[in-house]
């Protein structure tokens, strides 16, 4: 019984996750669905429907990182299935890059929108530029067998690969509150997504691990700390 149910608790957080990720990836494959059945071009589209293919990386390379960057917060299932858990980042360093560098390129050169603003874009381009650059560090330091800053960079950049799921609870609250946001506000909702992600994700690198009880722990539970990356 108790081994079921620290099976239960380990999945709750990759849950909780993939939960948080499904409003963006279900946006984005509504997105991709209609530019390849070719949208008419709208006011709000128009940007994509001129030039797809930045928008297509950017959202299918965030669905991957996202949704399968989430199972590395099992760590019993990580520490089970090792050569999953090395498979798995071998697709997420290139998808989480990917997704950091297109989102920089579209806040560059894509066409803003009348309710975007300078300060909108210059948070787009500084915090996708840091996503690409943390899973950049992870690589790195795992190249290295640093596991300790692996786990951390790998952990950041997941933080910052989930703002749009963040930004959409900080977006619904404000509208549920004052009304639909305007510039600031609307830039100020996504700069707060992305640093709830990240001061969420400096508690989980800085926190103490869980002491191991000294008798044997039954076969199957992992009592280790979250490890993703």
């Amino acid at each position: 019984m108790s081994v079921n149910r620290s099976g239960r608790r380990e999945w709750l957080i990759p849950t909780g996750l993939v939960l948080l990720s499904l409003v963006p990836v279900v946006a984005g494959a509504v997105r991709v669905t209609e530019l390849s059945a070719g949208a008419v071009a709208t006011p709000d589209n128009a940007r994509f429907v001129a030039d797809p293919l930045p928008v297509v990386v950017h959202i299918v390379s965030a669905t991957v990182y996202c949704l399968l960057g989430a199972f590395q917060f099992a760590p019993g299932f990580r520490r089970r299935r090792p050569g999953w858990h090395r498979a798995a980042g071998r697709l997420l360093v290139p998808a989480g890059i990917a997704t950091g560098l297109s989102g920089v390129w579209m806040a560059v050169f894509y066409p803003l929108l009348p309710i975007d603003g300078g300060l909108l874009i210059g948070l787009r381009i500084g915090f996708g530029a840091a996503m690409a650059g943390c899973v950049v560090l992870g690589f790195v330091a795992i190249r290295r067998r640093d596991i300790t800053r692996h786990r951390a960079w790998m952990i950041r950049g997941y933080a910052l690969g989930q703002g749009a799921g963040s930004q959409f609870v900080t977006h619904m609250v404000w509208i549920l509150i004052v009304g639909p946001p305007g510039e600031l506000a609307r830039a100020l909702l996504h700069a707060a997504g992305w640093l709830i992600n990240l001061a969420v994700a400096e508690w989980v690198i800085r926190r103490p691990a869980r002491p191991v009880r000294s008798s044997p722990a039954p076969s199957g539970v992992d009592r280790s700390p979250v490890q993703p990356g």
